[in-house]
């Protein structure tokens, strides 16, 4: 199935472009150890294969199907997608090439203050998870996964990109990488566009602003805050999708807790002469 991008992409079209496919890969999975301190460098769970096959039959219907769901009882679910329900809540995003669903505003009766990011290259989707739960009138980060997908419709899979060691030594080679970003406001259907794209240059500092940033697998990194303030703020998410190329998300809330706008930017080193 071919699709185009063009000026009058709507979220559902970007939503088919980016996840039609057969994903697959290890889902790896951190969260609080016993003396409740979150700990970012041993996963408490691999669920390996993790996969999401996602079809569309016709322009405008399609059907998820998922297993090895980390937070779903017996780990599967499946259901059926389309255009006039896709994106009723608002809460989900799509750029050309990075995607994902997001909540709106803290709410404690939800239980949960979630992100999911999807940055791709080609028919890889290096996908990360942030899970803060509500404890004793503060927000706290509980859980933060990775899955390195691999689309299985691909004639070629791309490999696993290596872990680098801190978020210092993963960004600061890219400081100075010029690049394009562009915002996105949530709005609920498929109508809402990103802004026109406009000139950035990357610095590692923007991106690490939080108290809690950590590289991922897959050549993912994030940087947020451990507790959720009582301001505004911002969450960075970001990846190395390959040598000359790293894409970073900003999620962006206000001091009542809502969200404001997606960022999405991508950058490329300046060619040599």
């Amino acid at each position: 199935m071919a699709f185009t991008v063009t000026s009058m992409t709507d979220q559902w079209v970007l939503n088919r472009i980016n996840f039609a496919g057969c994903w697959q890969g290890p889902g790896t999975w951190f969260g609080r150890d016993g003396s409740d301190r979150l700990d970012l460098t041993t996963p408490q769970r691999v669920i390996d294969p993790t996969t999401y096959v996602i079809r569309f039959s016709d322009a405008d219907h399609g059907v998820w199907d998922g297993s090895g769901l980390a937070f779903t009882p017996g780990g599967q679910a499946t259901y059926a997608i389309n255009r006039q329900s896709y994106n009723a809540g608002g809460g989900c995003w799509q750029f050309e090439g990075a995607g994902g669903q997001s909540s709106l505003r803290l709410d404690a009766a939800r239980g949960r203050f979630g992100h999911e990011i999807n940055l791709f290259q080609g028919r890889s989707r290096s996908m990360l998870v942030l899970l803060w739960e509500p404890r004793d009138g503060a927000w706290w980060l509980q859980a933060v996964g990775a899955v390195a997908f691999r689309c299985r419709d691909a004639a070629d899979l791309e490999p696993e990109r290596p872990t680098c060691g801190t978020p210092e030594a993963l960004l600061e080679p890219l400081r100075g990488w010029p690049g394009q970003a562009e915002s996105l406001r949530p709005q609920p259907g498929v109508m809402a566009r990103a802004s026109d794209p406009r000139s950035v240059v990357f610095e590692p500092d923007q991106l690490l602003r939080h108290d809690c940033s950590a590289v991922m697998p897959d050549g993912l990194v994030f940087s947020a805050p451990e507790r959720l303030p009582d301001s505004a703020c911002t969450l960075e998410i970001g990846a190395r999708l390959a040598a000359d190329r790293f894409q970073q998300v900003s999620i962006c809330f206000d001091a009542d807790g809502r969200l404001l706008q997606w960022d999405r930017s991508s950058f490329q080193p300046v060619p040599l002469s």
